[in-house]
């Protein structure tokens, strides 16, 4: 199975010009083959990884040009085995937010089944399924933590309200934004590390069944953020479109604890500073998010100064999409 063959499904707001009962007929049908294939090629981390087996000595714990300190002399300054091991630090890193983010998107969709008003209905089945497949990918991210010998990193108390909150946020466009947001970022790094032979074979198993369950979810979400956007009023919208934005500016820098340079002698703030002024962090950013703002530009999330703006400050708009909107302030 080739990684092209399992790639997300696009629809965008106002591609369908059916009724609102052809619609709901739609989102059944999708849901109803989402579960068909749940069925069909559903895995296990705990089965499906051989957590007996030893890990491989000398081998990276992820793609090298993704690196955050990548490209910058501090990088270059470090031995080969200070480079495995920063590399190391940062998985333990991206592991610990993807078990945060999923924990967050898990409160959403069960949310989204509570105020359901059918637990019968296919689109509240495959939220039940996506929310155990979900689940399935925490404890799995959590055994290749325990794998690496390393602590997670703990969650700093300034986020812990915020995240807390979560429950507060009214469900609409920027909910299933925030879902695209940790699944496509994740996704992008996942397809490229798992075609990556030299890369721990742990984590490149842990990938392959990632990338095949979130595709999915994917689906689901982008299907679910065109129906959010259609049923918003322009006030609602402009307001999501706004927090969207600040959302994918606050992600990126963010992505990777600061605590992971410490593994390697690195002061938190050095590293971090060095990683935003790193040559390569835009082209990584665009790399990461491309597809996703590419997205976000069709359906429409990406209009108006203050979101541009701030779509700007994070660097990670590609230069098509950047193009797009210089051309649309012109015509303004």
């Amino acid at each position: 199975m080739t990684i092209e063959s399992i790639a997300p499904e696009r629809r965008a707001p106002g591609s369908d010009t059916g009724t609102s009962r052809d619609v709901e007929a739609e989102r059944r049908e999708l849901a109803e083959r989402l579960l068909r294939s749940t069925a069909d090629r559903a895995y296990d981390g705990d089965l499906d990884i051989d957590w007996d087996a030893p890990i491989a000595p000398g081998r990276p714990w992820a793609t090298e040009k993704r690196g955050t300190l990548f490209g910058t002399e501090i990088y270059e300054a470090l031995t080969e085995e200070q480079k495995l091991r920063l590399s190391r630090a940062e998985a333990v890193a991206i592991l610990t937010y993807g078990i945060n983010a999923e924990i967050g998107l898990c409160t959403n969709l069960l949310r989204g089944v509570f105020h359901g008003r059918d637990f019968s209905d296919a689109s509240t089945l495959y939220s039940l399924s996506e929310i155990a497949e979900e689940t399935r990918h925490s404890t799995m991210f959590g055994r290749l933590i325990n794998k690496t010998g390393m602590e997670p990193y703990r969650r700093p108390k300034a986020l812990s309200m915020p995240l807390r909150l979560i429950g507060f946020i009214p469900h609409g466009p920027i909910v299933y934004a925030g879902t695209l947001l940790v699944e496509e970022v994740l996704d992008r790094v996942q397809r490229e590390s798992m075609a990556d032979g030299r890369i721990q074979p742990h984590v490149r198993q842990l990938m392959k069944i990632h990338v095949l369950e979130e595709a999915r979810h994917i689906t689901f979400a982008r299907n679910e953020l065109a129906d959010a956007i259609e049923r918003s009023g322009p006030v609602a919208l402009a307001v999501n479109r706004v927090l969207c934005a600040a959302l994918t500016l606050f992600v990126m820098p963010t992505l990777v604890d600061s605590q992971a340079y410490k593994s390697v002698g690195i002061g938190q703030l050095k590293g971090w500073m060095t990683a935003q002024r790193s040559p390569r962090y835009r082209e990584n950013a665009t790399f990461m998010c491309g597809p996703m703002l590419r997205y976000f530009h069709e359906a429409g999330l990406i209009k108006g100064r203050v979101t541009t703006a701030l779509y700007r400050a994070s660097r990670a708009l590609p230069d098509d999409v950047l193009q797009a909107v210089r051309g649309e302030e012109r015509d303004r």
